[in-house]
């Protein structure tokens, strides 16, 4: 948390009950610059969205600014005195000039998240420049090389956390291939009366601190009447035995959260206007620090025409998951002159953001109920009742069945978000790569020899798990002998709920892949952790004793993530793109950010086109501390 002078009750604990409803006492008069504290102004207008600040020169100042998000003062670590930050609108081909003014106590920094740029203009403190001092001014300047959806948030402590990001969106020099009448930004954020460095060390006692999901004995009986009393003593033992509880979905809820969307609390909900018949652009972004996402209009049909800002083949959908750090735009197109809930539910189900599309502000529309608290199973954690080592639970190692093999059908792009973690999948064709030279594991990170022969592309990598040294001990849990690529699986809590949701299966890119060589070599890095201990890491090591990644410019490689964890994790590397591999060897998706399920695995392609250090890591704030890896591209990098 940034340190400006908090009053003394900053950290207190606030009712469990007003949070888990998603309700809150008070609004935050932040989206057109208004002061926050004018909380009985008459005006709508602070829930139409953010300032838009256009051109290529800026002036942005972080200052502490108060909020009031629940009924209690509190402050923010604001850009330009609002939360969120204002819409920086550039145009691609420009030079863009920002300067930065710290007027807080500590240091600070912004990351451009999702841009190509020179490493120096990165804005990782101790990676591409050593941050912002309280009182000084420090100039970003690039060009702008791409187009879309973006954002920029805070790279210094916990400060993303208490306000500090903002949309970034870039007009392309060419049309675009499809149109619209009305462009609207939805920034989804969680915010916490607590101090952030509380909510750290409430994590770090008892990792299921803010978790008051446990089972109840209702549910119990009725789990016993289903599966009969034999097979739930082996499930609970097993949870017990793991220590894990299987409503852990979240590790920061509702509990202490309020979620927004634009700056607004779920009480009053952004609004958004529109005129029957029109075509709408909405820029979904998740700039929250710990929350996904579970993103509907109910009676609308959403088209998602861009990830991370690149284009995709266009997919109807009625609802997507949008991970920590990810952005989404679709196209909606309303029939009627009647108010639409705009509804992004938490995955843990303890709370939500929501908005309203209307003809008139004086239509409303009900808030759509949240769905039921999901709960994990145990192919969520890359077994059926199978298929994770707990060794360091005295459980004994287990393989998962060899005939588990994932399936894929992406004939039409219709994926029937059938095939959960319980319900194996088979058919998918392993038969691309020659995996002749597999790698040695050294230090945890993986040195790799040429692939040979590796022939079609597309679905990722068939290596067989293998777990370093570093991966044994106390600061790691549990470690997946069998993760399954799962693309075509939207997620715990969105399984068969009767609705087509968004997966991974469903992105490809329109028009050719930017890269079409096949990868030099693998990478494999293993996400790891201990719940209890809230330690995280890769391939066992955290962040403070990792080796860097060294790649060589101009090498082209594939990353192979396997995680070994219960929770989702956001995998960002800053600098270059992730390409997706989700089928097609023609059409690979780019993204900045890929979430990598429990239990499962994922493989995307880099091109190490951009010389420098550069950061990797989880995106949830309260993971990265662990969970990061610096990147050095260099001429001579290891190959």
């Amino acid at each position: 948390m940034s340190r400006i002078l908090l009053p003394p009750s900053y950290g207190t604990s606030l009712s469990r009950r007003r949070f888990v409803q998603g309700l809150a006492a008070g609004g935050a008069m932040l989206g057109m610059g208004l002061n926050p504290l004018q909380g009985n102004a008459a005006s709508y207008q602070h829930r139409l969205g953010a300032q838009v600040l256009r051109g290529n020169r800026f002036a942005l100042t972080y200052s502490p600014t108060p909020v009031n998000f629940t009924g209690k003062q509190r402050f923010a670590t604001a850009i330009n005195g609002s939360v969120p930050a204002p819409v920086l609108r550039w145009r691609e081909g420009d030079t863009v000039t920002l300067n930065l003014t710290n007027h807080l106590a500590e240091d600070t920094s912004i990351h451009w998240h999702g841009l190509i740029l020179p490493y120096k203009m990165d804005g990782v403190p101790g990676i591409s420049f050593p941050g912002v001092k309280p009182g000084e001014t420090f100039t970003y300047k690039f060009p702008v090389i791409q187009s879309g959806t973006y954002w920029y948030h805070s790279h210094s402590g916990f400060q993303e956390q208490t306000g500090a990001y903002g949309a970034i969106i870039i007009d392309p020099k060419e049309p675009e291939p499809f149109s619209y009448d009305r462009d609207y930004v939805v920034v989804l954020s969680d915010w916490s009366d607590e101090d952030p460095d509380n909510i750290y060390a409430k994590l770090k006692k008892m990792s299921h601190y803010y978790n008051f999901r446990e089972r109840t004995v209702p549910q119990q009986m009725a789990e016993i009447q289903e599966k009969g009393f034999a097979r739930y003593m082996d499930e609970r033992t097993m949870w017990n035995r793991m220590r894990m509880s299987e409503t852990d979905i979240s590790d920061v809820t509702g509990y202490t959260y309020t979620f927004l969307m634009n700056g607004v609390t779920p009480a009053e909900g952004w609004l958004g206007l529109f005129k029957r018949g029109e075509r709408i652009r909405l820029r979904f972004i998740n700039a929250a620090a710990m929350t996904f996402f579970d993103v509907r209009i109910p009676g609308l049909k959403m088209t998602v025409v861009a990830a991370d800002g690149q284009y995709i083949q266009p997919v109807s959908v009625d609802e997507f998951r949008i991970g920590v750090a990810e952005t989404y735009d679709v196209l909606v197109e309303p029939k009627d002159d009647r108010a639409y809930a705009v509804f992004a539910q938490a995955i843990d189900r303890s709370g939500y953001a929501r908005g309203t599309l209307t003809p008139d502000p004086a239509l409303t529309i009900d808030v759509p109920a949240m769905d039921p608290a999901p709960i994990l199973t145990h192919g969520d954690m890359g077994m059926s009742m199978a298929g994770m080592d707990h060794s360091g639970h005295d459980m004994g190692k287990i393989k998962m069945q060899e005939d588990q093999k994932p399936a894929m059908d992406h004939s039409g792009h219709n994926m029937s978000n059938m095939s959960g973690p319980e319900q194996p999948m088979s058919g998918m064709d392993h038969s691309m790569h020659n995996m002749a030279g597999n790698e040695q594991m050294q230090q945890g990170d993986m040195k790799t020899k040429p692939m040979m022969g590796s022939g079609k592309a597309g679905y990722g990598s068939k290596r067989a798990i293998q777990h370093a040294s570093t991966e044994y001990g106390p600061h790691v849990d549990m470690r997946s002998e069998a993760p399954q690529y799962r693309l075509d699986d939207p997620g715990v809590g969105l399984r068969n709920n009767g609705r087509k949701v968004l997966t991974y299966a469903d992105l490809f890119k329109l028009g050719p892949t930017y890269d079409p060589r096949e990868p030099g070599r693998e990478i494999d890095l293993h996400l790891t952790g201990n719940m209890s201990r809230y330690m995280w890491s890769m391939n066992g090591i955290k962040f403070a004793d990792a080796e860097p990644l060294q790649l060589k410019y101009g090498e082209r490689v594939r990353i192979n993530f396997f995680n070994d964890t219960m929770m989702n994790h956001p995998m960002h590397l800053h600098g270059m793109w992730s390409d997706l591999e989700t089928g097609d060897a023609k059409h690979i998706p780019r993204k900045h950010t890929v979430i990598v399920q429990p239990g499962a695995r994922i493989s995307y392609l880099v091109s190490a086109d951009a010389l420098g250090a550069w950061a990797y890591h989880c995106h949830l704030i309260y993971h990265m501390p662990g969970m990061f890896r610096k990147v050095v591209v260099s001429k001579g990098g290891a190959a």
